[in-house]
């Protein structure tokens, strides 16, 4: 299973063995003699969006037998994102695709390639908190395909009544419980730094504090006004992650132990905080069914529990290229993944890891636990989005500057630095103001 968390788009599982069709050059529309239509639809690899946009095509073509959806996968990650962009600018897109919300859609040029659904009843039901990571000029060009993701800390909830913790809304109450965990003779934090996409929780989770600290932060990095080394509530996700290791929290062999391995200890109680997505939890029910429930999650905590609150990572969204020859058919389709019988149908074939972005779509009373948990908070309006959901401004080297500052090989100071310039390459390739 792997993650990257320094790009848009989180995959919770590995890619599977598929035969890709997405290189082909048809988008397979057609309209048959009956009037039934097919459309094309093109997903990546990934085990959960495989098994989910299966159940939800099932449902759809339940529902209208005259409209038939011809399934196609692409590779995941950059490959996938090329395959994406070639096929958009050649005029081979499928008449449905799912791809990444938030700052990958400005690469698309949505405005010459995509559908405008602004104002159209397929958005009717999508909530107005999403639209911002779908919309590009003012318009908004998809759906959401899934649910939102909470970042922070996943932690055993046996654990904490055992010991009589309460979940901390400030970073000194999250001190405090793991000084109680370690003299417990159990393992406060987790590092799984053989993944290291798990090293960046500590930095990219911590947005919902940075935001709330600093708000216009998101804008003024993006015009390289602001940086993470410079500005005191960027710099703390980074003082953080090198405090966890000062004080001895982790797990010993935190450097070559896995995700698999750090749910384990988690799942059995022998850790009890692991900073991690929400995301991953149902990928795990098989082999460890206890996570479903017995692990909990909150939002990253900060410095003023009066500002307590959560960072969430969006679900991605449908969109329908302009080159669709089946308008029509591909807004109905629209419609039911953004209604919910489509988020239900959805839920069925990969179980939801956190809230929907669907107005009516509940969680299902056997929702796991992390899903309720991230449900409060954006009940109470306590949430942001990633960073990288409001900047394009992103680096390929942050999980390995976490790792180094995770592991006491550099400080806190200067992995921010080193970040701040691992970003510039990308921010002047993207041609933006102030780079």
């Amino acid at each position: 299973m792997k993650t990257t968390l320094h790009r848009l788009g989180v995959a919770f599982s590995a890619a599977l063995p598929l035969l890709s069709l997405a290189a082909c050059g048809s988008s397979g529309s057609t309209t048959a003699a009956d009037g039934s239509v097919t459309i094309s639809f093109l997903y990546d690899n990934n085990e959960a969006t495989v098994n989910g946009a299966k159940a939800v095509v099932q449902a759809f073509e339940a529902a209208n037998p005259k409209i038939k959806i011809e399934s196609e996968t692409r590779p995941a990650g950059t490959e996938g994102d090329n395959i994406i962009k070639t096929r958009l600018s050649t005029g081979e897109m499928s008449d449905v695709f799912w791809y990444n919300s938030g700052s990958l859609l400005q690469a698309l040029n949505p405005g010459q390639t995509l559908v405008d659904l602004t104002g159209d009843p397929v958005m009717k039901n999508v909530e107005e908190s999403y639209l911002p990571v779908v919309t590009q000029g003012g318009k908004a060009y998809g759906v959401p395909t899934g649910t939102a993701t909470g970042g922070g800390i996943l932690y055993n909830r046996k654990v904490y009544e055992k010991l009589g913790l309460q979940v901390p809304k400030s970073w000194a109450e999250f001190t405090a419980n793991n000084d109680k965990i370690k003299a417990a003779g159990l393992t406060p934090v987790i590092s799984t730094f053989k993944d290291t996409w798990t090293s960046q929780l500590f930095v990219l989770a911590d947005f919902f504090n940075v935001q709330a600290a600093s708000p216009t932060f998101a804008q003024d990095y993006t015009a390289n006004k602001a940086k993470y080394a410079t500005t005191p509530a960027a710099l703390a996700g980074f003082k953080r992650l090198e405090e966890v290791h000062a004080k001895g929290y982790l797990n010993k062999g935190f450097g070559s132990a896995n995700l698999d391995a750090g749910i384990k200890l988690l799942a059995e109680g022998q850790g009890v905080h692991y900073p991690l997505l929400t995301g991953v939890v149902p990928g795990f029910i098989k082999k460890f069914p206890q996570v479903g429930t017995d692990v909990g999650f909150f939002g990253l905590p900060g410095d003023d529990a009066a500002k307590n609150g959560a960072t969430v990572w969006e679900p991605s969204a449908a969109y329908i290229p302009k080159t669709t020859k089946h308008l029509d058919a591909a807004k109905k389709f629209l419609a039911f993944i953004a209604s919910p019988e489509g988020t239900a149908a959805l839920g069925k074939g990969t179980p939801p890891a956190g809230p929907y972005r669907i107005k009516g779509a509940k969680l299902p009373d056997d929702a796991v636990q992390v899903a309720k948990d991230l449900q409060g908070y954006l009940d109470k309006k306590a949430s942001a989005p990633a960073l990288e959901f409001v900047s394009p401004v992103k680096g390929p080297s942050l999980e390995n500057i976490t790792v180094a500052v995770g592991s006491g090989l550099t400080t806190a100071a200067e992995g921010a630095a080193q970040y701040d310039k691992d970003v510039e390459k990308q921010a002047k390739q993207l041609g933006l103001a102030g780079w």
